[in-house]
């Protein structure tokens, strides 16, 4: 969805279905080799008593390379020695292994949709405010459910446990908080139940563990399989469990339960880790790779996939060199499986950390392990600098860059240093017969020494700068009207032409201004948002070049709103306009070069375009992380903050509000005279906005709307810029707005810059703004695809 940071693919080997004699249940593991800190690590475990057994198996490139039993399998009511093919309770581990797969499998036949609502399969779910909770929210741990059902009270049955999960009230706005919550899980299990016509445990049976020969894993194991399953602890009778499952919910719930109530054994589990690694007989590799990369909303520290665990505080069995991308998941009662696509392996261990009487944690043993792992491999990992950030799905990419990325304070080279260390022969220069340049430039247009790209190009060798042409704000980027006069550059001579202006026409260059010039160069420091003029500014050149068959220059620049984000609704087509030069999203995450490269192609302009691309900077780079002087773009554009709220606040502005034009710190406040300051901070910090609070304020603007008029209204308050979506706090302000205030507020405006009547129309009817984000990922997923086509970084 728009709040979330979309799918980072990885290297994994899309190989043919592996052979089974690479299993454990038909062949022999290569000889295990090196792995002496392992057996030293486990052995040591159980001499302290930090669990009575455990097996652990390794596979790697394609080969189980390590498995073995340690310690015992049961120390009461009688001791029995662990082996190799014991099996175990696997608590949560059913979440993955069986529901999560199912629900996949039934996503990929497109029978579920991960972003349509739980209520719209099992309408009883919508009762107590869950009517917006999607399929999505639920896989993630993003739903607000509490963590599980009420198990103070004495209860039994599924039926029973299915009203009460119907019945659950958020504790938290869906999409807001990571709560890991069985009852997200024990929902998804239902969900199958409703979609597939069978039980749960009937249609993973069929569907995920018969393809791929899992013969010992399942839910409600038979007595037969009793003397080789390592029971757990007493029951509330004082009775051993074993067979029977440990979690007190899924017990209630007669042992089938999508949270809980699996069994397996450590070479069955082996076939399920090399099936997401390089199979597809019960999945497709584009659905192992959806659910298997972040899914989650941009709110925090927790990178969920669909059902997996990638970067939580649940992944300590990632250990310490394993990166960031890998993923797994782990179960109460000592069971842990990883899967690292880039290295091809995976570590599984079984332990029965709960037997007999509780009291065995195996956090720390798990984290140990992986690393023991990576050592005993030998193994290369890079960290998340390998992973490209690119989003084939429309999905996460803002929440890997906050993971991944930092503030480098390097030094970056924009297009006009690059052009400077080439010494100008990209443009082709000719002594002879000096290239008269025509430059499309303001105030941001200068190098890394401070010196204008005006004057850089005028005493270039071979060029002669024979004209400006500025845009919105005028040459020194300070005026605030549609009047913007020609007039003669002083350091230089050379005439400075206004494109800018109320109508179109003089937006534009006319034949006559560009016929004294041999060649356009562009150099402007964008934004990142359509409505931000300078893009339009720099899809007429485009035109104009290409009419007057001239070739062109992108001097490239930084996004500095960081290029990994792809945020709010695209705009419709037919809308296009000088507030919209084309059909992007309210966050493109692109630079202006990339944009000219995506202009030039998609709206079939083929002007002679070359674009000058950065050196240094990385597609997750914010404007803070370049080395670079902030220079206020335009009057009311003062810092990275004002920045980074304005594809949301900017977007609202065509309405009856103040976004602070006129007050020191513009679009970092909105307001109007019939707002209530404390009403309206109240209601949206109730909704837990992702990375923002609102604090109450008045302010009084000097300047643009209410201009000397008292205006009460939320100062903005960013508390974690990788976790804002501004297009979607827009329309949470909007709507908002729109809800306490419907006399007042006049929402019809909101269109001109939003440019998404499909959005209008759903804020004006009430619907929940992330429901409204949600609806945007379609046609986010179709952008980036284009997008991918034209990124130069």
């Amino acid at each position: 969805m728009s709040r979330l940071l979309r799918n980072i693919p990885r290297t994994v080997a899309l190989a043919a279905i592996l052979l089974p004699s690479l299993f454990a249940q038909t062949a022999p593991a290569p000889p295990m080799r090196g792995f002496t800190s392992i057996d030293a690590l486990m052995q040591d475990a159980v001499a302290k008593g930090a669990i009575p057994g455990a097996v652990v198996l390794i596979g790697h490139n394609g080969h189980v390379v390590y498995r073995k039993a340690f310690g015992s399998r049961s120390l009461e009511p009688a001791r029995e020695p662990m082996t190799v093919n014991t099996i175990f309770d696997l608590a949560s581990l059913t979440k993955c292994i069986a529901t999560t797969s199912a629900v996949m499998e039934l996503v990929q036949q497109g029978r579920i949709r991960l972003n349509a609502t739980v209520a719209s399969y099992l309408p009883e779910f919508a009762q107590n405010g869950k009517e917006d909770i999607t399929v999505r929210e639920l896989m993630t741990h993003y739903s607000g459910l509490a963590p599980d059902l009420d198990l103070k009270t004495a209860w039994q049955g599924r039926d029973t446990a299915y009203r009460m999960a119907m019945q659950s009230r958020p504790a938290n706005p869906p999409g807001t908080r990571f709560v890991y919550s069985d009852i997200n899980f024990e929902t998804l299990g239902y969900l199958v139940e409703k979609i597939s016509g069978l039980s749960l445990n009937d249609y993973t049976a069929r569907y995920v563990f018969s393809p791929l020969g899992m013969k010992e894993t399942r839910f409600l194991p038979p007595s037969s399989w009793i003397p080789r399953i390592a029971p757990t602890q007493y029951d509330e009778q004082n009775h051993m469990l074993r067979g029977v499952v440990h979690d007190p919910t899924a017990r209630r719930m007669g042992g089938v339960a999508g949270h809980a109530g699996l069994f397996s054994t450590a070479d069955d589990l082996s076939l399920f880790a090399e099936e997401l690694l390089h199979g597809t007989r019960i999945l497709n590799r584009a659905i192992i790779e959806k659910m298997s990369t972040p899914q989650n909303p941009a709110t925090g520290p927790a990178l969920r996939g669909l059902g997996w665990d990638i970067d939580s505080p649940f992944s300590t069995n990632r250990g310490e060199l394993l990166p960031v991308g890998s993923y797994g998941h782990t179960g109460f009662t000592g069971t842990s499986l990883w899967i690292d696509p880039t290295t091809d392996t995976y570590i599984i261990l079984l332990a029965n950390g709960v037997h007999p009487r509780g009291g065995h944690p195996v956090t720390d043993l798990r984290g140990r392990l992986a690393t023991a792992v990576v050592d005993a491999l030998n193994l290369t990992v890079a960290q998340a600098e390998n992973y490209r950030l690119s989003r084939n799905t429309g999905y996460n990419e803002s929440i890997m860059a906050a993971h991944r990325l930092f503030i480098r304070n390097g030094d970056v080279k924009v297009g006009i240093d690059v052009l400077e260390d080439h010494n100008f022969s990209d443009l082709h220069p000719d002594a002879a017969h000096p290239i008269r340049i025509g430059l499309i430039t303001n105030h941001t247009g200068i190098d890394a020494r401070g010196q204008r790209t005006a004057d850089v190009l005028a005493h270039a060798p071979g060029l002669a700068l024979a004209a400006f042409f500025t845009p919105e704000h005028g040459i020194a980027g300070k005026l605030d009207t549609t009047q913007i006069a020609n007039s003669r550059d002083e350091a230089t001579g050379a005439i400075v032409y206004s494109v800018y202006g109320d109508t179109d026409a003089k937006r534009r260059p006319t034949s006559d201004e560009l016929a004294t010039i041999d060649a356009l160069v562009y150099d402007i420091q964008d934004i990142g948002v359509p409505f931000y003029t300078y893009e339009s500014t720099l899809g007429y050149f485009l035109e104009a070049a290409a009419k007057a068959n001239k070739p062109i220059y992108v001097l490239d620049r930084p996004n500095p709103i960081g290029g990994a984000y792809i945020q709010g609704p695209v705009a419709d087509a037919g809308h296009e306009s000088f507030v919209g030069y084309s059909q992007t999203p309210i966050r493109h995450g692109m630079t202006i070069g990339e944009l000219a490269r995506l202009f030039n192609s998609e709206r079939n302009i083929n002007a002679k375009l070359t674009v000058i691309p950065m050196q240094g900077w990385q597609r997750g780079d914010w404007f803070d992380s370049t080395g670079r002087t902030w220079i206020n773009p335009s009057p009311n554009m003062r810092s990275l903050t004002e920045a980074s709220l304005y594809p949301g606040i900017g977007m609202i502005e065509g309405t009856n509000i103040s976004v602070g034009r006129g007050t020191d710190t513009p679009f970092e406040l909105i307001g109007a005279p019939w707002i209530d300051a404390s009403a309206l901070a109240r209601y949206l910090n109730a909704r837990e906005i992702p990375g923002i609070r609102f604090v109450p304020i008045q302010f009084t603007p000097n300047d643009s709307k209410y201009a000397n008029q008292l205006c009460n209204g939320v100062n903005i308050v960013i508390t974690d810029r990788y976790s804002l979506d501004a297009p979607e706090l827009g329309i949470e302000i909007a709507s908002a707005l729109q809800h306490l205030y419907p006399n007042d507020y006049k929402i019809a405006a909101l269109d001109t810059l939003m440019r998404s009547k499909s959005t209008l129309n759903a804020i004006t009817n009430g619907a929940d703004p992330r429901r409204i984000a949600m609806d945007w990922d379609d046609a986010l997923n179709a952008f980036q695809t284009t997008r991918a086509k034209y990124l130069l970084y």
